[in-house]
């Protein structure tokens, strides 16, 4: 029985090893990753575990300016359709933005068998409960990386997670691990349609998470989440509160096409920052902005041309006075921020989106007819050059 057993176990080993294979040749990029400056961002290996069955999670990490010890906000992502080790690096940019802006230091593991992190997803089968659970051990690797930084408060930590990553930050929330504060769910869950009675079996897994939980915790859920109906999400939540576990429930509605897209785009941050921010306090950690961070804009800014002055409404050409007013409201807007014009008198402008400049040529195109727009400002200064 004894050579049956090891046996066993070497077969298990090598099983896992050849699933790491892929995941290991992808370690080496044939571009550099694009990294964001102004949030010092970085990409670490995170070790998990030793030996043969040691996996690593390419972990993303975002600083403030300083050197701390700063809190920490660990951000669990979500899982895309496919096979996990397509899936990108998650970067949650308009989250991490607003984090680091408050001063905290955020850590965004890939979780074993995801992106380039090794070894393979652990998926459970149709045991949701299961998956969660193994899902947290990822998390509690990357916790026990930040306790290892220098520059990290280990006694001032937040977990969030978005999705799968929702489910992952509840099942981590049954370890209370040493120096959390608190949760937050951004609408966690995992579809398994395949698996028959899903949706029991994850309202099911969500009041065992409770049961063992002691720390508070935030839920965002939407009215039109393509994954979750209404009916389910509040399921979810009475089971996690009838358990025992401490949670508010922020269901805000609607949102765009898809409120599960809340937590990754920068038009929900003034939904959820509120919330956040009164959660943050509420656990005696910081929840207001010590520094603005510019967002960069993901192409060449034009050179400016400074046609007209910036500043002067009523010298932008071809436009109405609706426009102008427009053009004031674009001027108190935040960085990256783009207003584009069309000899028709068509105008639009976007703000507090990378990709502004492109957007409002688009949005402007939309209702010039038969004119071509071009961008008029960008950011502080005039680029218009006359076509």
């Amino acid at each position: 029985m004894t050579l049956r057993r090891h046996a066993l176990a070497w077969l298990l080993r090598c099983a896992l090893l050849l699933g790491a294979l892929p995941a290991l040749a992808q370690l080496a990029p044939s571009t550099p990753p694009t990294l964001d400056a102004t949030l010092r961002e970085q990409i670490v290996m995170v070790p998990k575990g030793e030996g043969l069955l040691a996996t690593e999670l390419e972990t993303t990490v975002y600083r403030p300016a300083g050197t701390g010890p700063f809190p920490v906000v660990v951000i669990n992502h979500g899982k895309a359709n496919g096979n996990p080790r397509l899936q990108e690096r998650a970067r949650y940019l308009a989250a991490a933005r607003v984090f680091v802006e408050r001063g905290y230091l955020v850590v965004i593991p890939m979780r074993q068998g995801f992106s380039r992190s090794t070894g393979a997803y652990l998926g459970s089968g149709c045991n949701v409960e299961g998956n969660g659970r193994n899902q947290a051990e990822d998390v509690q690797a990357a916790l026990a990386y930040v306790r290892r930084l220098p520059d990290a408060d280990s006694q001032r930590i937040v977990v969030v997670g978005q999705s799968h990553g929702g489910l992952t930050t509840l099942a981590l929330g049954t370890l209370n691990p040493p120096g959390v504060r608190g949760l937050i769910n951004f609408a966690g869950g995992l579809r398994q349609e395949q698996c028959p009675g899903w949706e029991n079996n994850l309202a099911s897994a969500f009041g065992a998470y409770g049961q063992g939980t002691r720390l508070p915790s935030l839920w965002f859920y939407g009215d039109n989440d393509s994954y979750w109906p209404t009916s389910l999400y509040r399921d979810m939540y009475a089971r996690y509160v009838a358990s025992g576990g401490r949670a508010q429930l922020v269901a805000y509605g609607r949102f765009g096409t898809d409120s599960h897209r809340l937590f990754a785009s920068q038009s929900g941050v003034p939904i959820w920052l509120p919330e956040v921010e009164r959660f943050l306090a509420g656990l005696g950690l910081p929840s207001r902005p010590v520094t603005h961070i510019p967002m960069p804009h993901d192409s060449a800014v034009p050179r400016a041309t400074d046609a007209y002055p910036v500043a002067d409404a009523s010298a932008i050409p071809y436009v109405r006075d609706a426009a102008r007013e427009g053009y004031r409201k674009f001027l108190a807007a935040p960085w990256p921020r783009a207003y584009a014009i069309a000899p028709s008198g068509a105008w639009a402008y976007y703000y507090g989106r990378a990709d502004a400049m492109a957007a409002a040529v688009a949005r402007c195109n939309e209702n010039a007819k038969a004119a071509t727009c071009h961008l008029y400002a960008v950011d502080d200064h005039v680029v218009w050059d006359a076509p």
